[in-house]
This record gives C-alpha cells, structure tokens and sequence, in this order.
C-alpha cells in the first residue's frame, strides 16, 4: 500500500533517512523516528548501493505496429473505404483489421482493431439514415410553432 504524503514529501522522507544512516543512527530508530518500517529503511539503503536501471519503455506488451506504421495506417483509412475496395465508403472493425493485413501482415481481432484505433484516438461513429420523405423546412416550422405550444414548462 502506498504511503500518505506527495512524491515530493516521501522523497524528502528518504533522504532524511539515508542521511541519518550516514550518520551511523539504527535502523530500529531511523524507522521509529520517520514513522516507517525497518523493512524500507533497508531497501532505501540498499537501493543507494546497488541502483536500479529504469525501464526505457512502459509496463504492457509491445504493439504489433510501430509507430510510423500506425501512421501510414491513420492516412491510409483517411482515403477512405471505396479507396480499399469497398463499395459503401464506411469502416468497420473487421474491413480496418483486413486493411493491417494488406498493410503489414499482421493480424488483428476486432477487439484489438478498436483498442488501435481508440489509442489513435478515433471514435466510433454511425451512419445517420435519414428518410427519403425528409422535409427540412417542415419540421424547422413544426419546432419553432408548435413544439413550444405543446412543451410541458416548469
């Protein structure tokens, strides 16, 4: 469980720590005296002696595409699908995994097509049908006239 106290206050608490170990105080009273256990008062010691390397990249799998690649994909779907051979001009999870494929011989599932595309940070988005009988000008007059007549108000 992490501590109470910023990173900033737990760092200070550390040092304060490794500055009473120089000064040749217990590790029993160290730890009493920063309100700790002597567990960590031995771990911040031995971290001083023998430092970790910090990991270059992120806890996780890597991806499947780099980073240049998943460009060339966002400017490849941004052609659009009739570009790729499809006759309606939408995208679907499944058509985008047959693109990578095309693109990079990699393999995708859905799931993992809307996990890219979210980190791309693209949405999902219908298609709004609207029907032949339409009349734009019809149901702007109907919402300036009588909507307002027959809305319950407060």
């Amino acid at each position: 469980m992490r501590p109470i106290g910023t990173p900033e206050q737990l760092a200070k608490r550390r040092q304060k720590a490794l500055d009473l170990l120089k000064s040749g105080e217990a590790i029993k009273e160290i730890a009493r005296q920063l309100g700790t256990t002597e567990r960590s008062v031995r771990r911040w010691r031995e971290e001083v002696k023998h430092p970790r390397k910090k990991s270059k990249r992120g806890p996780g799998k890597p991806g499947y595409l780099s980073k240049q690649q998943i460009q060339k994909l966002e400017r490849e779907l941004l052609k659009g699908a009739y570009a790729h051979g499809y006759a309606e001009n939408y995208w679907t999870l499944e058509r985008i995994g047959h693109v990578i494929w095309e693109l990079f011989q990699v393999r995708y599932v859905p799931s993992g097509v809307w996990r890219l595309l979210t980190r791309m940070g693209w949405s999902n988005q219908r298609v709004q049908r609207l029907a032949i009988q339409r009349d734009e000008a019809v149901i702007e007059n109907w919402k300036v006239h009588q909507l307002p007549r027959i809305k319950k108000t407060t």
